[in-house]
């Protein structure tokens, strides 16, 4: 089986801090959330993409909005698994992100993102299907308890990674996004595609 890419999408202070006590430090950004659902569930007609999550980051998620619709959900969790008979509808658990890869690909995912929290963001860092990161950088001081495993330069600097320019984002997400610094709510951010540098 032709191994998938796997991208990861992150919403990361210029510290890559990512959340605090289980949530967003940041609150209000209605637009980078819409930006978030379009990409992940942007896909060819009669196909779907898979979300890689932790447990912790599926529990965050509101229930009114769990699974996250229109996409395939697979949750990675260190408990033993549940019967199938006691499981939430649209939530698929695996014990690895190995496990987690390998399902999207048997369901035929045509897209692949991981969406945290920092556990999952390090072991996907670690496996060389990990070709890009989408990462919106928000622009201002939060206090955070998470992080994201790898710093990504302002300056577009990080090692082995290397930030490409905003019409290489466009191409790959399909869409003409807001270039520059983007505000809501008061907290500046911006859109920003990282790809692995190959050897």
């Amino acid at each position: 089986m032709h191994p998938r890419e796997l991208t990861l999408i992150v919403a990361a202070t210029n510290q890559m801090g990512i959340g605090i006590n289980n949530g967003l430090p940041w609150k209000g950004l209605k637009k980078e959330m819409a930006y978030f659902a379009r990409i992940t569930k942007r896909a060819p007609p009669g196909t779907t993409n898979a979300l890689i999550m932790g447990r912790k980051t599926w529990d965050s998620i509101p229930p009114k909005f769990r699974p996250l619709k229109d996409r395939t959900n697979i949750v990675i969790t260190r408990s033993p698994l549940p019967p199938p008979s006691e499981r939430e509808p649209g939530k698929h658990i695996v014990n690895s992100i190995a496990e987690a890869v390998g399902f999207a690909q048997e369901n035929k995912s045509e897209r692949i993102f991981v969406i945290g929290g920092a556990e999952i963001y390090k072991a996907a860092l670690e496996m060389e299907e990990t070709k890009r990161i989408l990462l919106t950088r928000i622009k201002g001081d939060f206090e955070c308890d998470a992080w994201f495993p790898l710093k990504l330069g302002e300056d577009g600097s990080a090692e082995g990674w290397r930030r490409r320019k905003n019409s290489g984002l466009n191409n790959w997400v399909g869409e003409e996004v807001a270039a520059g610094d983007q505000e809501e709510a008061g907290t500046k951010y911006e859109f920003e595609m990282w790809e692995k540098v190959e050897d």
